[in-house]
């Protein structure tokens, strides 16, 4: 009997060393206590917006018990596939990607797909891809009419005429990011009907997407393209009339304002600017005069609610979503979540930026 019993004891201790064993895995799959590796894949170190975006990213998913990948790939699409194609290999659970071109990681990720892999596309939706399980983002139609309202009020387009129009031109940002057909569509719905009425012209007669875009949002190519503009409509102080230039970013308003500075503008008669990502640089700008206002997009409150994603997908549950009717990749409609955008001028900064944290006063000096 007492064999018996002593028997029984020692299956009892090892069963529950095996459910105990059990139990530690599957913490470990969640990555709450094995450190499950989430792969983040940023376009660039060179905008300030991708650094402070993969910093934060990788800050709130260490602190919720994940091993982080980040990598950035410099702009270059094959940069990109292949660090993607070594989160795969590694095995990393889940990949977070704010993709360079939104079209050209149809078939890395495909590998991601057969692998079980969860895909979420940060903040620039990837497009023609069915690997796609979830989008994070800001809600970006709203970044534009934001900023049409903004030049609407400050343009007192309401109250003019034909007789004493407003004169703007147009710049957004990259053809390859499917951002810019929110960012630019939302301002021109907003801009579109006063300058069909005649009452805000844009005397270089550019208004398309196409000829709008300034490719990787490169600052070179917007202060290049604003030139251009300036000796083609002989735009100056003392020249053509210009009231504003509409630009969807920050990275293409610097560009913008270094070639107005250029041709003589000054803080007393400078065209109204507008941006988005409040960088540094902008800010300054505004704190100068020389840019009029841009878009606060809180990237803690972004990587915030990208944990929570990571955090349901490894817990086999539905992220929360707010969005399932606006953003198609060609594949159907991918489930998103959207943060709400603000915007930050003179008045607001201080609340904005440096009351919350996300910038020390000495950074904007």
């Amino acid at each position: 009997m007492k064999k018996f019993m002593a028997f029984g004891l020692a299956a009892l201790m090892v069963a529950g060393s095996a459910f105990n064993l059990v139990s530690c895995n599957k913490g470990g799959a969640s990555g709450k206590s094995g450190g499950t590796a989430v792969g983040v894949s940023m376009p660039t170190k060179d905008l300030q917006r991708w650094n402070q975006d993969g910093e934060n990213m990788k800050k709130q998913l260490e602190k919720a018990g994940y091993s982080v990948d980040l990598q950035f790939a410099n702009n270059d699409i094959a940069t990109q596939t292949s660090q993607i194609e070594n989160m795969i290999t590694k095995g990393d659970k889940v990949l977070v990607i704010a993709s360079i071109d939104g079209s050209a990681l149809k078939n890395v990720l495909d590998s991601a797909k057969k692998k079980g892999i969860k895909v979420i596309a940060y903040d620039r939706l990837i497009m023609n891809s069915d690997a796609v399980s979830y989008y994070a983002t800001f809600d970006n139609y709203k970044v534009g009419t934001i900023q049409g309202d903004f030049l609407v009020d400050r343009l007192n387009l309401k109250n003019r005429s034909k007789a004493d129009p407003a004169y703007i031109e147009l710049f957004t940002g990259s053809p390859d990011d499917n951002n810019i057909n929110f960012f630019f569509g939302g301002a021109m719905d907003v801009l579109k009907p006063y300058i069909d009425s005649g009452v805000l012209v844009v005397p270089s007669g550019q208004t398309s997407k196409a000829q709008c875009a300034t490719l990787n949002w490169s600052t070179e190519e917007a202060q290049k393209r604003m030139e251009n503009l300036i000796t083609s409509q002989g735009y100056g102080p003392k020249g053509t009339k210009l009231d504003a230039v509409y630009s969807s970013n920050d990275s293409c308003a610097l560009g913008i304002t270094n070639a107005l500075v250029g041709a003589g503008y000054t803080a007393e008669n400078f065209p109204l600017i507008t941006g988005q990502d409040c960088d540094k640089p902008s800010v300054k700008n505004m704190l100068k005069g020389t840019q009029a206002m841009s878009i606060f997009k809180d990237t803690r409150t972004l990587a915030e609610k990208v944990v929570g994603m990571v955090d349901a997908i490894m817990q086999n549950k539905e992220p929360e979503i707010n969005d399932t009717k606006t953003y198609d990749n060609n594949t159907g409609i991918i489930p998103s979540y959207l943060c709400d955008p603000v915007f930050a001028t003179t008045d607001n900064y201080k609340s904005l930026l440096i009351d919350s944290g996300y910038y020390k006063e000495s950074d904007l000096q």
